[in-house]
This record gives structure tokens, C-alpha cells and sequence, in this order.
């Protein structure tokens, strides 16, 4: 059987994956890059991000689509709620237009960087199974269906459990103590008009010792919800999730005394609750320079979301992996140094930070660690 070969080869069509492909289309260097979804409409794509100035917006600049991104930039979600238990207002910060970190639906950005790139870009249903080095910096990649094909340059962007991760580094996820059920509520202002009032127009907290709840409104008037617990890894294991209305009963056990409209968040839930572990790799994970391979976003430096960095990182990542390619066009070494030489400091601080604002949120006084985090940054 005769094998393809790709140049530049990169496994997951995340938006790290797609930023890295988009830049360097613009520099006419082209990159194949596989998915293991069906299709781009597979699975949903998550709720929203706040796109940050020196990161994420950085990246969309260089991708040239920084003036449509605006275009898809929703309205008042720079909001920001802080609550305690009670439902109590500890802090209520309106969207006055003058933020940095406008919000954006994940499918709409991943939508428009899919839009900017030829058709056969990406390989759907693409499902990397292994991957092994030839020598010279060339890798042989073996997908599920038995398709081999080789590359001069493979990049895993293909998040928490990359597959591409073990020819450089032994790390491994480890769970953070931090597990999340997620849950919509749809047409919050006429459905569900307490729960919308009590999260307002932007991002929510409502927190407690060791638990709290997150959400945000997205796009189409709906409400996204993170029920957040701190609990043992196998919490979720216990919590029968096909039967929703015992497992509301049974996230709610968690938040016993806490307002009935918070409560709501839950007990008002359309459709099935979604539960999620939070994984994070080692605080500063790096590896030594393997020629021919190199990793970007949740795949080099996964990390907890409570920095709000995980995207907007994974973004930057692909952004200057494909603009040190294109300076150094004959010494993809020499890219892919320097590239690493800028990634593992910026991940390192980033993932030290989310570690510290997982731990400020749920203390024992919250919601006061967040108050006093976002009094600091006044």
C-alpha cells in the first residue's frame, strides 16, 4: 500500500489546531490536519470564551480575522456577578463596552476559523491510534481505519489525552479534586425568567465552601451552567445520569441551604446533565527538543478553567508555532526551539494561576478569595 506523505501534519481540529493551519495558509505554507469527529457538527462545541487582548485576539489578528471575530462578539458579556450562597449581590460589574475579554461563542469562533481554510483542510473521522518516529524528524502516523500516512512536522493539538504527547513527554493528566455537572437552561428570560434574573447578562459566580455554581448567557438566550464540586474522582461514578431528575436530586445534596434560585440552576435544567472531571497536566510540564513533533493548547499544557486561559493559550500556540515556521522556512529545528522556548514559561505561569484561583474559589470563606482577586485587579 502506497502511503501519503504531509509535510506539515497536525492531529485535532480544535481551535489551537485550526489557528496553527490558518496562519500559516497566509503564509502559503499548507498543513493536513486530522480529526477524529465526523464531521465539524459531531458534537457541540462548548459555551462561551472570553477572548483576551494579549492572547487570543493577538492570535485572530494574525490569522486575519480579528474584524469578523467583533463581528460575532456577543453584546454585554464582559458582565461579570459575584453572589455568596444566600443569592446575596457581592459584586455586580456591568458591561460597559470597555473591556478587553469580549465573549464569544466557542462553534461560532471555531466556525469562522474552519471558514478561512479550504474545504480539504481537514480529514474528518480521522482517528489517530498511533504514531512512531522514522529518524530525520519524520513520523509515521497510523489512524484507526489502518490508513499510514508520514510527515516532515507532526503537532499534536489533540487536547487532554493527546496521542501525540507520548513521543515527547510521560506526563499524564492527573484530576484536579474539582468535578463539574454541566447543564443549559433554554430561553431563560421567558422559560426561566428567575434563573436568568439571578445570573444577569454576562458570567455568574455563586459560591460556598468547596462547591459553587458558574454560568454564563450565550448567544442565543440561553443559559450554560457549571454546578462545580469539590469530591473525590469518583463521585460522578455514582450518579446515574440517564435518570436527570435523580441526578439533579443527587448534585443538589451538595448544595443543601443554599437559595432556592440557585438551586433553580439545576432543578430547572432542560434536557440531560453533563458530568465532567477537571484534569490538569503538571504545573511547568515541558520536554526536551525531539526532533520533528512539538505540541499546542490542552495537549502541552493542560490546565484547570479557572484562568480562563485554556483557549486563548491554545490559540497564541498555533498563532506562533506557524509564524516561527515561516521565518525559518529550512530549519524547522530552529522554529520549533524557539516556538518551545516561548511556550513553557507562558504555560507554566498560566497553569500556576488557574491552579491558584481553582484554590481561592471554593475556600472555606468564598466567595471572598474571588472578591478580593478581582478588588486587586481594580
Amino acid at each position: 500500500m502506497t502511503q501519503s506523505h504531509h509535510p506539515i501534519a497536525v492531529i485535532g481540529a480544535g481551535l489551537g489546531g485550526l489557528t496553527l493551519a490558518r496562519v500559516l495558509r497566509a503564509h502559503d505554507i499548507e498543513a493536513a490536519v486530522f480529526d477524529l469527529d465526523a464531521s465539524p457538527a459531531e458534537r457541540a462545541q462548548g459555551g462561551m470564551l472570553d477572548i483576551h487582548e494579549d492572547s487570543g485576539q493577538v492570535a485572530l489578528r494574525a490569522a486575519g480575522l480579528y474584524d469578523r471575530f467583533r463581528e460575532l462578539v456577543l453584546p454585554g458579556g464582559q458582565a461579570t456577578r459575584v453572589l455568596d450562597r444566600h443569592a446575596v449581590v457581592r459584586l455586580d460589574e456591568p458591561d460597559d463596552g470597555s473591556g478587553g475579554r469580549p465573549e464569544i461563542d466557542r462553534g461560532d469562533l471555531r466556525d469562522l476559523l474552519l471558514g478561512s481554510l479550504p474545504e480539504d483542510t481537514v480529514r474528518w473521522g480521522a482517528k489517530v491510534t498511533g504514531a512512531r518516529p522514522l529518524g530525520g524528524g519524520r513520523h509515521e502516523v497510523t489512524l484507526a481505519d489502518g490508513t499510514v500516512f508520514t510527515t516532515d512536522l507532526l503537532v499534536g493539538a489533540d487536547g487532554a489525552w493527546s496521542r501525540v504527547r507520548p513521543l515527547l513527554s510521560a506526563a499524564r493528566p492527573a484530576y484536579t479534586g474539582v468535578s463539574f455537572v454541566e447543564a443549559d437552561l433554554l430561553e431563560a428570560d421567558l422559560r426561566h425568567p428567575v434563573a436568568a434574573e439571578v445570573v444577569g447578562g454576562g458570567f455568574f459566580f455563586a459560591l460556598g465552601a468547596g462547591r459553587g455554581f458558574l454560568a454564563h448567557r450565550e448567544t442565543d438566550g440561553s443559559l450554560h451552567v457549571y454546578a462545580a464540586v469539590e469530591a473525590a474522582e469518583e463521585w460522578l461514578d455514582g450518579i446515574d445520569f440517564t435518570d436527570t431528575e435523580a441526578a439533579k436530586e443527587r448534585v443538589l445534596e451538595h448544595f443543601d441551604g443554599w437559595d432556592k434560585s440557585l438551586r433553580s440552576l439545576v432543578t430547572d435544567a432542560d434536557g440531560p446533565l453533563v458530568p465532567r472531571r477537571i484534569h490538569a497536566l503538571p504545573v511547568g510540564h515541558r520536554w526536551d527538543r525531539v526532533p520533528g513533533v512539538t505540541l499546542l493548547g490542552d495537549a502541552a499544557h493542560l490546565m484547570s478553567p479557572f484562568a480562563g486561559e485554556g483557549a486563548n493559550l491554545a490559540m497564541l500556540d498555533g498563532a506562533e508555532l506557524a509564524g516561527f515556521l515561516a521565518a525559518r522556512p529550512d530549519d524547522v529545528e530552529a522554529a520549533l526551539s524557539a516556538y518551545e522556548e516561548r511556550l513553557f514559561p507562558r504555560s507554566a505561569a498560566s497553569a500556576a494561576e488557574s491552579a491558584r484561583s481553582a484554590a481561592l474559589l471554593f475556600r472555606e470563606d468564598a466567595p471572598v478569595g474571588l472578591l478580593e482577586m478581582f478588588t486587586a485587579h481594580d
